[in-house]
C-alpha cells in the first residue's frame, strides 16, 4: 500500500498517537481501517461482516414468484439498518480521497497562487466543496435523466413509496458520508475556531436533510432538490475560487455574476418544486402511515418537511442578499468618503488665507507701503554707508 504524505508543519517527526501524529498521518491511518474490511472479504470465516460493511443491502426485487422463478427486473432497494453499517466504511473512504486530493492538488495550487493564511483556508474550504458538489451534479443528473423524473413529474408522488435503484441507494449513502467526514476534517485541517461553527452548521444542515429525505422515501424528489442546491452552491465556490487565482478580477465579476444568477434562480425553483411535490402532488395520494412499507405520506409528516425546505431557502435568499446588500455598500462608501474629503478641505484653505491676513494683493500692497514710508529710507541709507 502506497503511504500517503500528511500535511507536515515541521521536519521533525512527532512522538507516536501523539496529535501532530495523528493529523499528518491520518490517512494511512483511516486507510489501514479500511483495508481491514477489504481483507475480511478474503477469508471465509469474516466474510459475511465484511460483506455487511462494504456491500449495498437491503435488496427488494429479487424475490421469487408462485412459480419458483426470479422475475427479470432491475434490482431495487429499500431503507434498513444495514445502510448505517455502509456509510461507515464509504465514510472512512471519503477521508482517504479527501487526504489524497488535498497533497496532490489543492497544496499544490494553493502554493503557486502565494496564498495567506486565511484565504489559504478559504480555499481549500471551496475547493474541495467544488469538487463534492460538481461530483454529485454529475451523478445526480445521470439519475435524473435513467429514471426519467423530469419527464415524468407526476411519478414523485404517483410512485410513492418507491424503491431506489442501486445508483440512487448509493448516492445517498455517499451523501450522507461526505457530510459525516466533514466533522473529523476540522481536526485533520486544524481549523481555526472563529471558522469551526459556519463549518459545523453547513455539515450538520446538509447530513439533516439528506438524512430526512432518504429515511421517510422521499430519496425521487430528494435527489431532484440535492442537484439544484448543489449546482447553485458548487458555482458560487467555483467563482470564489476564480477570485482568489484572478488578479485583473475580470474573470472573477463574471463569474460572480452567474453564480448569483444561478443561486437565486436554484431557490425559486427548489420553492416551487417542493410546493408542488409535498402540497399538491403528495395531497392526491391517499394518506396513510406504514412504518413495514416505509409510507410516510401523513400532513404533518408532508408538511413539516414543506416547511423545513422552505425555511431553509428563504433564509438562504435572506442571508444571501443581504450579504449582496453589506458589499454593495461597502464598494460604494469609499468613493463618497473621497469626495467629502475634497469639498471638505477647499472652504478650509481659503478660511485659512483670510484669518491669515487676508488675500495675497492685500500682503504685497502692506509690503510697497512700508518700503515707501521715511523710516525704511532711513534705515537703508545707514546701511549703505
Amino acid at each position: 500500500m502506497v503511504a500517503i504524505k500528511g500535511r507536515k508543519s515541521s521536519n521533525k517527526n512527532p512522538p507516536i498517537m501523539s496529535h501532530e501524529f495523528v493529523i499528518q498521518n491520518h490517512a494511512d491511518i483511516v486507510s489501514c481501517v479500511a483495508m481491514i474490511f477489504v481483507v475480511g472479504l478474503m477469508v471465509q470465516v469474516t466474510s459475511p461482516w465484511a460483506y455487511t460493511f462494504i456491500a449495498i443491502h437491503h435488496n427488494v426485487s429479487s424475490l421469487i414468484s408462485m412459480d419458483g422463478t426470479v422475475p427479470q427486473q432491475p434490482t431495487k432497494y429499500a431503507t434498513g439498518l444495514k445502510d448505517a453499517c455502509a456509510v461507515f466504511f464509504y465514510f472512512l473512504i471519503t477521508i482517504v480521497m479527501h487526504a489524497v486530493i488535498q497533497e496532490y492538488v489543492f497544496d499544490k495550487i494553493s502554493k503557486r497562487l502565494h496564498l495567506s493564511k486565511s484565504k489559504f483556508s478559504k480555499f481549500n474550504e471551496s475547493a474541495q466543496l467544488v469538487i463534492f458538489y460538481a461530483l454529485s451534479v454529475i451523478w445526480g443528473i445521470d439519475i435524473i435523466v435513467r429514471e426519467r423524473f423530469i419527464f415524468n413529474i407526476p411519478a414523485l408522488w404517483n410512485e410513492y413509496p418507491a424503491s431506489m435503484s442501486f445508483s440512487l441507494k448509493f448516492f445517498y449513502i455517499g451523501q450522507i458520508a461526505y457530510w459525516l467526514h466533514c466533522y473529523p476534517e476540522l481536526y485533520f485541517q486544524r481549523a481555526k475556531k472563529e471558522e469551526i461553527p459556519h463549518r459545523v452548521v453547513q455539515a450538520t444542515i446538509g447530513l439533516l436533510y439528506t438524512i430526512g429525505a432518504y429515511v421517510l422515501n422521499f430519496q425521487h424528489v430528494g435527489v431532484i432538490l440535492l442537484v439544484l442546491h448543489h449546482v447553485g452552491e458548487g458555482l458560487l465556490h467555483g467563482a470564489r475560487l476564480v477570485h482568489f487565482a484572478d488578479q485583473k478580477e475580470k474573470a472573477s465579476k463574471a463569474s460572480f455574476l452567474v453564480a448569483n444568477s444561478v443561486f437565486i434562480a436554484t431557490r425559486i425553483i427548489t420553492i416551487l418544486l417542493s410546493t408542488l411535490v409535498f402540497f399538491y402532488g403528495l395531497g392526491q395520494v391517499k394518506s396513510t402511515f406504514n412504518l413495514a412499507e416505509g409510507n410516510f405520506n401523513i400532513p404533518p409528516i408532508r408538511y413539516s418537511a414543506l416547511a423545513a425546505i422552505l425555511v431553509f431557502q428563504f433564509y438562504m435568499l435572506f442571508a444571501f442578499l443581504k450579504y449582496q446588500r453589506k458589499r454593495a455598500a461597502a464598494n460604494g462608501a469609499p468613493a463618497i468618503s473621497s469626495k467629502v474629503k475634497v469639498i471638505k478641505q477647499k472652504p478650509k484653505k481659503k478660511e485659512a488665507s483670510k484669518k491669515s491676513g487676508g488675500s495675497e494683493d492685500e500682503t504685497a500692497e502692506s509690503d510697497q507701503g512700508t518700503r515707501k514710508s521715511p523710516r525704511f529710507r532711513a534705515a537703508t541709507a545707514a546701511k549703505a554707508k
